[in-house]
């Protein structure tokens, strides 16, 4: 299969598929998000296709999220935003099978209000359990 029929991102990475590309360089290109939670949004992506997180090499961690940083910083001088929410779905609700990281401009009293999930709590001895679960996964 042609990578620039596997994801929009491929298609715009290869100019098949039109954006309005904000960066771009050997590793990372940058677009507006087509369909913006507010105008400003841009998806931050690898060149190569990366399909999530999970997959993306150690030797492009740095330069993405390098373009992230920079990309929020740019909204503040470029949009007046007062900040950013910056996200990352993985397979869930990850609409696109190409890893993108959305950047989207922020102020204050804009409307987003928290997570677009809803919020639980830890029973009294759970929180522990759970992070004595992820430390064990996080030494292997």
């Amino acid at each position: 299969m042609d990578p620039g029929d596997r994801d929009v991102v491929c298609g715009v990475v290869a100019g098949a598929v039109d954006a309005d590309v904000v960066y771009r360089d050997d590793t990372v290109i940058a677009f507006l998000d087509h369909r913006p939670v507010f105008k400003g949004h841009v998806l931050v992506c690898p060149i190569t296709h990366v399909d999530t997180l999970l997959d993306l090499p150690a030797e492009l961690i740095s330069p993405l999220f390098g373009v992230v940083q920079r990309v929020a910083n740019a909204m503040e001088e470029a949009l007046g935003a007062q900040g950013s929410f910056t996200a990352i779905n993985t397979v869930v609700s990850q609409s696109v099978p190409h890893l993108h990281v959305h950047v989207v401009p922020r102020t204050r009293g804009d409307g987003l209000r928290g997570f677009f999930w809803p919020r639980t709590r830890y029973a009294e001895t759970e929180a522990a359990e759970y992070a004595a679960r992820l430390r064990a996964a996080l030494t292997r």
